[in-house]
């Protein structure tokens, strides 16, 4: 089982997928095994979320705010060991697990306002006013960036409902390769996968 889902058939699109992973990481994600039905999907979101990224100037630290501080309130385990471990690579252990924390004391004020605002569109996207957009605005993001943070958000939104909805558990590989603040700052969610799928049509 991928998930809650049958393993995908092994098209050439979906062996790339794999393959990618494996070139990659090491292994094949479990979300990609999920995504692998329907390969073309996955690179659509992808190509959006890079244009969001590009659009709005935002590096690896900063996507890794944006993507813990969402997916921590959003309560989705994968995304924020996967994500917590690479802002810890760019801002520190410590700081990454106060930001999956809800605590922004390790950041910007610049990233502050920016995690800030990703819970909120991640927990209650109609609970926003003008007040919340001038704080992004006080902390220096010009109206473009602010909507194109919003659309990052709101498509990694979007990708951990699909990987949630359907049974995606973090990657066994996770439990030693995530720094330990990380782990222990994610307490919810669904728990680490005790291992890793063999890969269709493999031995």
């Amino acid at each position: 089982m991928t998930g809650f889902l049958e393993p995908a058939e092994l098209t050439p699109q979906v062996r790339r997928l794999f393959d990618d992973d494996l070139a990659g990481t090491g292994y094949v994600m479990n979300l990609t095994r999920l995504w692998a039905h329907d390969p073309a999907a996955m690179e659509g979101l992808f190509t959006l979320l890079g244009h969001a990224a590009e659009s709005g100037g935002l590096d690896l630290r900063t996507r890794g705010v944006l993507v813990a501080a969402c997916a921590s309130a959003m309560g989705d385990s994968y995304c924020s060991l996967a994500w917590g471990s690479r802002l810890a690579e760019a801002a520190g252990a410590r700081t990454a697990a106060g930001v999956l924390r809800g605590d922004d004391e390790g950041l910007t004020p610049g990233e502050r306002a920016m995690a800030g605002w990703a819970r909120k569109v991640a927990r209650d996207p109609n609970g926003t006013g003008p007040a919340d957009v001038q704080e992004l605005r006080d902390a220096g993001l010009p109206d473009g960036q602010i909507f194109a943070i919003t659309l990052f958000v709101a498509l990694r939104v979007a990708f951990s409902t699909v990987n949630d909805a359907l049974g995606g558990h973090p990657d066994a590989e996770l439990r030693t390769t995530a720094p330990p603040p990380v782990l222990a700052a994610v307490t919810y969610g669904r728990p680490i996968a005790s291992r890793t799928p063999a890969t269709a049509g493999e031995p």
